[in-house]
């Protein structure tokens, strides 16, 4: 039987995660970008390579920061309220949350205080997972089960969990306009296509892993 993973190896790999897949959605026009759990500076690092951007970051794992330091413009060690206060006000043009808003007790609270963060229009980048994944479903309606783990959507750190239609609905009830909003990480399992087509598209949001989301302050 395959061992599952523990809490220590998930944090080695998140904290060593590029995060490719997002780099496409910072705007091309950010130049100074805070990224919030941003692990050991390595998406941090690809973006300000990519936009020759100035980026700072936030991380709640010393360790991590101590690594992402060497790599990030400046970063902080600690959770995002306690950092608030040594952020200069209305300075970045994007600010990045990669799987971090669902750690959050009170996401719009934090989305609250990044509008004091941003320039004038600017954005707000993230991806969270998305609950109604089809391998989540077939745990919950199929083996009638909500386990918590050490990773993945049912992680024992989330205080949240979103659909899409959740998230925009976060979004835009915090005063942002929704500009982008895709699905990533789609798994390719033929149940996801079956499950889509014999719900004439309403199931099709389930085979992607996470949503990926730009919005620009209101």
């Amino acid at each position: 039987m395959k061992k599952s993973p523990t809490n220590l190896e998930m944090q080695k790999v998140y904290f060593k995660n590029r995060r490719n897949e997002m780099i496409d959605f910072i705007p091309s026009n950010s130049k100074r970008i805070l990224d919030v759990g941003c692990s050991e500076g390595n998406f941090g690092e690809c973006i300000k390579k990519y936009l020759n951007a100035e980026v700072w970051g936030i991380e709640l794992s010393e360790p991590a920061a101590r690594v992402a330091a060497d790599k990030l413009d400046r970063v902080f060690s600690g959770d995002f309220f306690s950092a608030i206060g040594e952020l200069p006000p209305n300075y970045f043009d994007c600010i990045v949350f990669n799987d971090v808003l669902e750690h959050f007790t009170d996401p719009d609270a934090v989305l609250y205080q990044c509008k004091n963060l941003l320039v004038p229009n600017g954005y707000i980048v993230s991806s969270i997972p998305n609950v109604r994944y089809i391998g989540n479903l077939v745990e919950l309606i199929i083996h009638k089960d909500w386990e918590y783990k050490s990773g993945g959507i049912l992680d024992n750190t989330h205080y949240r969990f979103f659909t899409q239609k959740s998230i925009l609905r976060m979004f835009r009830q915090s005063g942002y306009t929704i500009l982008i909003n895709k699905g990533i990480n789609p798994t390719r399992s033929f149940k996801t296509r079956l499950l889509a087509l014999l719900t004439f598209g309403h199931m099709s949001d389930c085979k992607f892993l996470e949503f990926a989301t730009v919005v620009r302050l209101s």
